[in-house]
């Protein structure tokens, strides 16, 4: 699909709360309470994971999630979030699982990271009464470490309020990526977001540029798809600052929507305009093609069926509708993010700008409200 964006009156966007912890993921539960994960502070190991009612009220689920200090300095820790009836799926992010390298770009393994459960998918299951009136659990580092065992952790409040934990699947932190100048370079695993299709989770991986593919009862895991790195038109060599002469793919946001997966390649840096596309990958073969492109830092998609009024009185035309959200839409990482809404018959539209480094969305179907974590404030806010 080309982008041209349709003038039309924007949605309002009003904040529901504020002063997360870098929440990066959200989803909603079968009660309509918002999941939202948290990614944790300067602090190891404050990743959190958040139950936020619609009204703005919050209560901690889970805390002391596995969190560190990635390779470019900041925090890295629990991201996407997916909820299939009391299981909730937790990607957990590269943490301090490499370390900058001694060159501009390079990056070693860490030999003593302080979490073994990094780049890691995890099961939480818990009732709907814990839901309700959770006054929040909190794992410990020798909770992390018995998950990495592969053992199941049960914490528990009495009376029945108690919430299970297992590790589904724990990716090698990294992969060699040697370089001429640099053999020990390597290339980290960083799960970023997922989406349970049958007996299937498909997750995101920032880091490795892939989607993989892990199978929820044996945590067996393949690489569905991968995405190649692309020529770099702001390249300059006389330029450190225009990046290398090659752009990675960064896969982001990841939904099923119409037998396929949707998957946002953000793009890395220097982040160039019109390179960002959204792929639709065939979950079957891994087949993938560009599907919406000339984006600039697409990070979530989210596929929906058009509202009755926009069909005027032809019956035949297609109802299928997606959502996109970029996180900034200036140079660099500046600007406003914004949310498109692209159709297969018209230009697309601009539902919403000013929003402030989103990063996940999640789409109320009862109420039509669209939910968005932001970065900037460590904001929810909703779009009507």
């Amino acid at each position: 699909m080309a982008l041209t964006t349709q003038a039309r009156a924007q949605s309002p966007v009003t904040e529901v709360i504020s002063g997360l912890l870098i929440p990066l993921g959200i989803t909603q539960s079968n009660q309509g309470n918002l999941i939202v994960s948290e990614t944790g502070t300067l602090v190891p190991h404050t990743g959190r994971i958040s139950i936020v009612d619609p009204r703005g009220g919050r209560q901690t689920l889970l805390d002391g999630l596995p969190s560190g200090i990635n390779d470019v300095s900041e925090p890295s820790g629990p991201a996407g979030v997916f909820m299939r009836g009391r299981t909730l799926y937790v990607a957990i992010g590269i943490g301090d699982g490499i370390q900058a390298g001694p060159f501009p770009g390079t990056a070693v393994g860490n030999p003593k990271p302080t979490s073994p459960i990094f780049s890691s998918i995890l099961a939480i299951h818990f009732s709907a009464q814990v839901e309700r009136t959770t006054t929040g659990f909190t794992l410990t580092p020798a909770h992390q470490k018995a998950l990495a065992r592969g053992e199941r952790v049960t914490l528990s409040h009495g009376g029945g309020n108690r919430i299970v934990i297992e590790l589904v699947a724990n990716f090698p932190n990294f992969t060699p990526n040697p370089l001429p100048f640099f053999p020990d370079n390597v290339r980290g695993s960083n799960p970023f977001d997922l989406v349970a299709v049958g007996d299937q989770l498909y997750v995101t991986d920032g880091g490795q540029n892939l989607v993989r593919q892990v199978d929820i009862q044996t945590g067996a895991s393949s690489a569905l798809a991968t995405f190649p790195s692309i020529p770099n038109p702001l390249f300059n060599p006389q330029s450190p600052a225009s990046g290398g002469p090659f752009v990675d793919a960064v896969p982001t946001g990841i939904h099923y929507f119409d037998g396929r997966l949707l998957v946002t390649l953000f793009r890395g840096f220097p982040f160039p305009a019109g390179t960002s596309v959204v792929e639709q990958v065939d979950p079957l073969t891994g087949h993938h093609a560009p599907f919406i492109t000339g984006l600039k830092t697409a990070i979530d998609v989210l596929g929906t069926r058009k509202d009755v009024n926009d069909h005027g009185d032809d019956g035949n035309r297609d109802d299928r509708a997606y959502l996109v959200l970029q996180h900034v839409s200036g140079p660099i990482l500046s600007g406003p993010g914004l949310l498109q809404r692209f159709t297969m018959d018209g230009p697309s539209t601009l539902v919403a700008s000013g929003l402030n480094r989103p990063t996940s969305m999640i789409l109320d179907k009862k109420t039509g409200t669209l939910y968005v974590t932001e970065i900037v404030g460590g904001r929810v806010v909703a779009i009507r």
